[in-house]
């Protein structure tokens, strides 16, 4: 029986069966079964596995005798060359994805860097066209422009809004002259206009709905009138978007498009933006209009409504930490969706950068990427100038 158990035991193990060590021949019967098992350990740990040998063996070997895993399905094979990825890639990020934010003021005549945005500035007029022309050079065509506006000119009904020698009209109306073919989008809202900070009229520390799109709808004429090609508002007010599309074209601006901010948070993310503007709420914050971070079916009920209304794209801000909200919004409605890569992810790729952390390259593309694949046909981003000069860099656009 002994020679029988050391006889299976050297199954387990390459090479010619072991002779019965001494100690355990001498040994009593009852106890051989379990010496015998620590002798075979022993006598295993020396022996390299191999994967070919055996009951149950996982490989074997091909024709030629090189190891083989039967296996027909490999998607590596979709994987072996550049060539390959590119054929069968399912999403790109170009240029013409892209819509670039830029913030401009008339503070002074100086371009200032705002600190919790490493690389984005207040521009001036002047210097927003230069910035301009340098995106379009690497095929950024979109921008999206957003005012700083002196504290004198903010009210509670924010009317400088919808004047139409403010500095969104002359801007919209200097980039237009120089480069028709840019898309321009504007942003319709009072907190940059506004002395209580918030994006509506307050009453009582409420924020009025409908008299607050009064204000958007000659916001929206005005900006149109400028020349805006779409205007997107950005108030996260009940009827809004009907409201304005109503407006335009009773205006005769049947053209001028409406990308609502459908999902638009009420996140911890815009911090840096609201540095860039002076926009910090002048009290409480603004979760009575913005949604919850931790609802995703109520911004399906946004966009339907959003789209029933006249929009004709659709926004979701934040976009990184959104982006099943983006998917939600892509695989329900059949309108583009963008998604804003807000200033507080910007600033976190800039301070991870910084400190040597992450390859700012490698990991802007990957993020940009990542908004497409989730379904975003626009991006707004801050890397917007940048991430076409690599593309450029890189022979892709």
């Amino acid at each position: 029986n002994l020679a029988l158990l050391f006889t299976g035991a050297s199954a387990f193990v390459a090479g010619p069966a072991r002779p019965v060590p001494k100690t355990i021949a001498r040994m009593n019967p009852t106890d051989a079964p379990a010496a015998a098992e620590a002798a075979s350990a022993e006598d295993a740990a020396g022996v390299v596995y191999d994967p070919t040998d055996g009951a149950g063996a996982p490989m074997t070997r091909n024709n030629n005798g090189a190891l083989w895993l039967p296996q027909r399905a490999r998607p590596r094979r979709n994987r072996k060359s550049e060539a390959m990825r590119s054929m069968v890639r399912e999403n790109y990020v170009s240029p013409s994805h892209f819509i670039y934010p830029l913030f401009i003021h008339e503070d002074d005549d100086e371009v200032h860097e705002i600190p919790s945005m490493p690389d984005c500035f207040r521009h001036t007029l002047p210097s927003m066209m230069k910035e301009i022309e340098e995106a379009w050079s690497y095929g950024v065509r979109s921008f999206i422009l957003f005012p700083k506006v002196p504290d004198e000119l903010k009210t509670n009904y924010a009317e400088e809004c919808y004047n139409p020698t403010g500095i969104v009209p002359r801007a919209l109306a200097m980039i237009k002259a120089k480069f028709p073919d840019s898309i321009v989008c504007t942003d319709i809202a009072l907190d940059p206009y506004s002395d209580q900070g918030h994006d509506g009229v307050v009453k009582d520390g409420r924020i009025l709905n409908d008299e607050t799109i009064g204000q958007l709808c000659k916001q929206a004429v005005c900006q149109a009138r400028a020349g805006s090609d779409v205007v997107a508002p950005s108030d996260m007010m009940d009827g809004r978007v009907k409201a304005i599309r109503d407006a335009l074209d009773s205006e005769g601006f049947t053209e001028v498009s409406i990308l609502a901010y459908t999902a638009k948070y009420a996140s911890a993310y815009y911090g840096p933006f609201r540095d860039a503007l002076d926009s910090h709420p002048g009290f409480g914050d603004k979760k009575t209009y913005q949604q919850d971070p931790a609802n995703s079916r109520e911004a399906l009920i946004e966009a339907r409504l959003d789209v029933a209304e006249g929009a004709d794209m659709l926004m979701v801000k934040p976009g990184l930490p959104y982006l099943d909200i983006i998917k939600s919004l892509k695989d329900n409605t059949d309108v583009p969706v963008a998604a804003y890569h807000v200033s507080g992810e910007y600033a976190m790729l800039k301070a991870a950068v910084e400190k040597g952390w992450l390859d700012e390259k490698s990991v802007a593309l990957e993020t940009l990427l990542c908004f497409r694949r989730a379904g975003a046909d626009v991006i707004l981003t801050y890397y917007a100038k940048q991430a076409a000069k690599w593309l450029q860099e890189d022979g892709i656009y």
